[in-house]
C-alpha cells in the first residue's frame, strides 16, 4: 500500500488500542495490541508519519534509530540486587532503565501526555549482539527486565532486504505477534505532502513533468544509485534556503541529494532553466500588471515544459504573498486577544495602579507560555511563530508607555498601534488580490483555457496558502474558471468512460 494508506491503517490502530470501556480498561487487552511493523524502502516517509499520527491524535512520540544504539543503551546496565528465595539470600542480576524506555517517562514528564507512540526505526538492522533485545522487544514489549509504559503504542520500522545487506530476518514466533504493513512510493500521495509541506515549486514542477525520476534505485557496476523521496525533500529546503540568501546551486551540490547520475544531470539542466526563466519573463512585473507584450508572446510559442514551468514560477509568487496576507492576518487575530485581555485587566485595575507596569507583566507572561509551550512541542512551527510575533509587537507597544501614564491614554497607544497592525494585515490582502488578478490577465493573454489554466487553477484551488485565502476573499474569476474548468474535466472523463464502452462493445461483438 502507499505511505497515505498506512498512515490511515496505523491512526486507526492507534485509536483502537487507545480505547477504554466504561470502566476504564482498555478495549483490546494489552496482551492483544500487537505491535506495527512498517516494512517499506528507505525515503518513503516511515518516520514523517509517525509526527503526523501523533500529532493528529493528540499524543507524544519518541522515535529512536535503533541501529545507533548498543545492548547496554538499550537494555540498560546490569547490577547486583540481593534477593531471598525460601529462605535463602541470593545474589541476582537486574538491570537498569533503559535509555529508550527513560526517554518515554520524560516525554511524558514534559509534556504531560500520558499516551504516544514509541517509534523504533530499522529495526531488522541491528547488530547480533542487540538482535535478542530488538525480538524480546516486540515479542513482549521490554526492554530488559523495563516494560513499556501502558498507553504507548510500538511502531517498529525497517527496509525489505533488497534495500539493505545488514537486514536481519524476523523468525515466525515474532511475525505471529506483529502487524506487518508494506508501504511502497507513490508520486501522488508525496505531491499532497510536497504541496502541504510547500516544498520549492521547482522540485513539484520538475516531478509533474519527470514522474519517472521520482523514485530509483538500482544497483549496477558503478555501485548503487538512488534518488528517494527524501532527497527530494532534503534538497528543496536546501533550495529555499539557496534562494534566500542568493546562492548558487550547481549539480555538484545537486547531486549530493539525488544519488543518480541521470536525474541529477536531468534536474540540474531543468534547475538552470527554471532560475532562466525566472529573469527572463520576469515574473514580479507580471504579478504587478506590468507584462511586456515580448513576454506574453514568448509564452505563447514556448514548449509545454517551459510554459509548465512559467506556471510554477507564478504560483511560486502568488503564494509568497498569500502566506504574507495570512501571516499578517493571524498575527493580528493574536493581537488582537491580547489587547482584550488588557482592556479586562486595565478595567480590574485599582486607582493607583501603573498600567505600564501592568502590561509589561503581561507580556512577560505571555513570554514564558510561549517557552514552556514550545519546549513541551504543543505549538507546531508556524503556531509558534505567530505567537512570538505577536508578543514582539505587544512588547513594542509596551515600550511606548509611560510610567505616569494613566489607564485610558494607555489603552489608546496600545489600540494605536493594533489599528497599524490591521492596516498592515489589510495592505497584505490587497497586494495578494491584485497579484491574483494580474496573474489571471497574464494567464489569459498568453494560455486562455488550455491546459496551463486548468494547472494553474487547480493549485490555487489546492494550496494550503492559496485555498484559506481564497475561502476569505472573493476572486470571481477564480470562481468561474473553477466552475468551467471542473465541468469540462467532467465531460472529458465522461467521453473516456463512453469510448471505453465503445471498446468494450466491439471487442463483444467481435466474438460473434
Amino acid at each position: 500500500m502507499d505511505i497515505k494508506r498506512a498512515k490511515e491503517e496505523i491512526k486507526r490502530t492507534v485509536q483502537a488500542y487507545l480505547a477504554q470501556d466504561g470502566d476504564g480498561l482498555p478495549r483490546i487487552p494489552p496482551v492483544r495490541q500487537r505491535p506495527i511493523l512498517l516494512m517499506g524502502p528507505p525515503g518513503v516517509g516511515k518516520t514523517q508519519i509517525m509526527e503526523q499520527i501523533a500529532a493528529e491524535c493528540g499524543i507524544g512520540l519518541v522515535a529512536y534509530t535503533i541501529t545507533h544504539h548498543t545492548r547496554q543503551s538499550a537494555v540498560g546496565l546490569p547490577f547486583i540486587r540481593q534477593k531471598t528465595y525460601g529462605g535463602v539470600e541470593h545474589s541476582v542480576t537486574e538491570y537498569t532503565m533503559s535509555e529508550i524506555i527513560a526517554s518515554v517517562y520524560e516525554k511524558m514528564e514534559r509534556t504531560g501526555l500520558k499516551n504516544g507512540i514509541l517509534f523504533i526505526d530499522e529495526i531488522n538492522c541491528v547488530s547480533e549482539t542487540l538482535a535478542p533485545t530488538m525480538l524480546q522487544f516486540l515479542q513482549c514489549k521490554t526492554f530488559g527486565n523495563q516494560a513499556v509504559p501502558e498507553g504507548w503504542v510500538i511502531v517498529a520500522a525497517g527496509n525489505p532486504p533488497e534495500y539493505n545487506k545488514s537486514v536481519r530476518e524476523f523468525d515466525l514466533v515474532t511475525l505471529d505477534r506483529v502487524r506487518r504493513i508494506d508501504v511502497e512510493p507513490k508520486l501522488s500521495v508525496w505531491q499532497e505532502y510536497a504541496r502541504a509541506h510547500r516544498l520549492h515549486p521547482a522540485v513539484t514542477a520538475y516531478l509533474e513533468l519527470r514522474p519517472q525520476h521520482f523514485y530509483k534505485i538500482e544497483n549496477d557496476v558503478d555501485g548503487l544509485q538512488f534518488v528517494t523521496a527524501r532527497g527530494w525533500e532534503d534538497l528543496s529546503v536546501f533550495l529555499q534556503t539557496c534562494d534566500a540568501l542568493e546562492l548558487p546551486v550547481d549539480e555538484g551540490v545537486i547531486g549530493q541529494y539525488l544519488r543518480h547520475p541521470e536525474v541529477r544531470r536531468d534536474f540540474a539542466a531543468y534547475w538552470a532553466l527554471y532560475k532562466k526563466y525566472h529573469a527572463d519573463y520576469g515574473v514580479e512585473d507580471i504579478l504587478q500588471g506590468k507584462p511586456a507584450d515580448a513576454v506574453v508572446a514568448r509564452a505563447m510559442d514556448a514548449a509545454f515544459d517551459e510554459r509548465m514551468s512559467l506556471v510554477s514560477l507564478l504560483l511560486a509568487g502568488l503564494n509568497t504573498r498569500f502566506a504574507s496576507a495570512r501571516r499578517a492576518d493571524a498575527v493580528t487575530d493574536a493581537c488582537y486577544q491580547q489587547l482584550r485581555a488588557y482592556k479586562r485587566a486595565l478595567n480590574a485595575l485599582p486607582e493607583e495602579g501603573n498600567p505600564a507596569e501592568l502590561l509589561r507583566t503581561q507580556c512577560a507572561g505571555e513570554e514564558r507560555a510561549l517557552a514552556d509551550d514550545r519546549a513541551a512541542g504543543r505549538l507546531t512551527p508556524a503556531d509558534a511563530a505567530v505567537t512570538a510575533a505577536s508578543l514582539k509587537l505587544l512588547q513594542g507597544w509596551a515600550a511606548r508607555l509611560e510610567p505616569r501614564m494613566v489607564a485610558e491614554d494607555a489603552f489608546d497607544t496600545v489600540r494605536g498601534g493594533f489599528n497599524a497592525q490591521v492596516r498592515r494585515r489589510e495592505d497584505a490582502v490587497a497586494e495578494a488580490g491584485d497579484a491574483l488578478e494580474h496573474a489571471f490577465d497574464f494567464m489569459e493573454r498568453a494560455f486562455e483555457t488550455g491546459q496551463e489554466m486548468v494547472v494553474f487553477v487547480n493549485e490555487l484551488a489546492l494550496g494550503p496558502d492559496s485555498a484559506p485565502w481564497l475561502a476569505d476573499n472573493e476572486c470571481p474569476r477564480f470562481e468561474e474558471y473553477s466552475r468551467r474548468l471542473l465541468l469540462r474535466q467532467g465531460e472529458d472523463e465522461l467521453r473516456a468512460e463512453l469510448t471505453r464502452d465503445d471498446l468494450r462493445a466491439g471487442e463483444h461483438s467481435a466474438d460473434f
